[in-house]
């Protein structure tokens, strides 16, 4: 019981520690990295946005389109200062009349709606009225060596008709290590999915699978993360506890994951489980250590209380009888003789009312140590009441029980009493019985012993008699 309730306490303990730490992590820690990483994207990747925009905006691009793109190199140059002012790894121009395709470069190809690789351009000058750009990944047209993501932003000219479409690009590469530095930052794992769940922007060390549906745990959640702004998520994969915060990002049209495995401090709260739980565990061993050797003296104590006599320490009559029975039953199973002796000590009422009780206590007490003395180890020496003794001899036939009798007698007679100053000379009269083969019960044994014991006393005392 003991350890159970250490155990239970320490396990409790632990699961409010980790619910109170999965709460944490849920409720601010994951949401404040998302919204940190959020402004460094603000910083870092919407500024391509921006350009854009401004390209998208900028007069002297209509100017040149409306004025059917007399001078080649008034873009081509327009478009090099985009490039080196702004350190993006293209810019870029495609006119909706012509069809050209306008780099720092020049004009690197003309673009045709039955080429599978311009099949962007007519995607975007299709999009809704509402969305002015979008953002893909593709590999670069003057390089087509590198991947790039590429901002495509619509160009309107002033009476707000479609011309053509203007952007710059960043390096792929560089776009992952900026996630990989977040990801380093903040020590979770960063990475982007569209509206459909398809894996658009991550880390070099991304393993996961391409789209979140296909991932074990996070599927069931799918639909609804991919139909909110933000939410927060709790799954296993492979046997292991995830927390996920997503967030939609409307300049983008994707949602920025940020993700964290089980919980940073659960090890540390682990260790301290399984050490409280040792801890425990050793105080209820001590425990139940002192518990057994206090209990096991009591016990004996109990034991010695409940069979032997609390005046001279041999047994009890209670006990005595217990023992008689088994005795009887041994012995007589395996045919082998078994004496009683039953002594009392002579006018024993005269030394109480000449000496008083406790002196008379006192020479039970030596009486029976005397004895002790005279018999052997396997017999029972008993105090069947007042000054009456019985003495149970195993495998002892009726005569040599009564040379044991004499001898107790003898040594008791011999003996001078000295009780607080006191001397004092005993006599005992013992009775001698051996048990019959057909007697079954102990108290015949007793009562033949008994009546021995007083034809004794009848013929003076101080003397051993056999039973008939």
């Amino acid at each position: 019981m003991l350890l159970c309730a250490f155990w239970l306490c320490a396990w409790l303990s632990y699961q409010v520690a980790y619910q109170s730490l999965r709460e944490q992590v849920e409720n601010n820690h994951l949401p404040l990295t998302s919204d940190n990483v959020y402004s460094e994207i603000q910083r870092d990747l919407l500024q391509p946005i921006f350009i854009s925009s401004l390209m998208a905006q900028d007069t002297f691009v209509r100017d040149w389109v409306i004025n059917n793109e007399q001078t080649t190199q008034d873009i081509i140059r327009y478009l090099t200062n985009i490039q080196q002012r702004y350190q993006t790894v293209t810019a870029f121009f495609v006119s909706l009349e012509t069809g050209r395709y306008y780099h720092p470069n020049g004009i690197l190809k003309t673009l045709s709606i039955n080429n599978p690789d311009d099949a962007w351009f007519y995607r975007v000058i299709q999009l809704p009225p509402e969305q002015d750009y979008e953002i893909n990944i593709d590999y670069d047209t003057a390089d087509t060596s590198r991947t790039t993501v590429f901002v495509n932003y619509k160009v309107f000219d002033f009476n707000n008709q479609l011309i053509g479409v203007t952007g710059v690009g960043l390096n792929i590469e560089a776009v992952k290590q900026l996630i990989q530095l977040y990801q380093n930052r903040y020590q979770r794992s960063v990475y982007f999915i569209d509206p459909l769940g398809n894996l658009s922007l991550s880390g070099p060390d991304y393993t996961g699978p391409r789209n979140i549906s296909l991932r074990e745990g996070l599927a069931e959640h799918a639909a609804e993360l991919l139909s909110q702004a933000n939410g927060r998520y709790r799954f296993k994969d492979h046997h292991q506890q995830y927390y996920l915060n997503a967030r939609y990002i409307p300049e983008f049209n994707w949602y920025l994951i940020v993700e964290q495995q089980d919980l940073p401090a659960s090890v540390q709260l682990k260790h301290t489980l399984w050490f409280n739980l040792a801890i425990s565990s050793l105080i209820t061993l001590l425990m139940l250590i002192l518990a057994n050797l206090t209990l096991g003296r009591y016990q004996r104590r109990l034991e010695t209380l409940a069979t032997t006599d609390k005046l001279t320490g041999v047994y009890n009559r209670q006990s005595f009888e217990f023992h008689l029975e088994q005795v009887l039953d041994i012995q007589q199973r395996a045919k082998q003789a078994c004496s009683l002796i039953i002594f009392d000590i002579d006018h024993f009422k005269q030394i109480n009312d000449q000496h008083g009780h406790l002196v008379g206590d006192e020479v039970l007490k030596q009486v029976s140590k005397l004895c002790l003395e005279q018999v052997r180890q396997s017999d029972v020496v008993c105090r069947w009441g007042g000054e009456e003794f019985i003495v149970l001899l195993p495998n002892c036939d009726a005569l040599a029980a009564f040379e044991v009798a004499e001898k107790i007698r003898l040594t008791i007679n011999q003996q001078a009493f000295e009780v607080n100053q006191h001397q004092i000379n005993l006599s005992i009269s013992c009775g001698v019985a051996q048990i019959k083969t057909h007697e079954v019960l102990a108290s015949l044994l007793i009562d033949r012993a008994d009546k021995a014991m007083y034809q004794a006393k009848q013929q003076g005392r101080n003397r051993s008699q056999i039973a008939e």
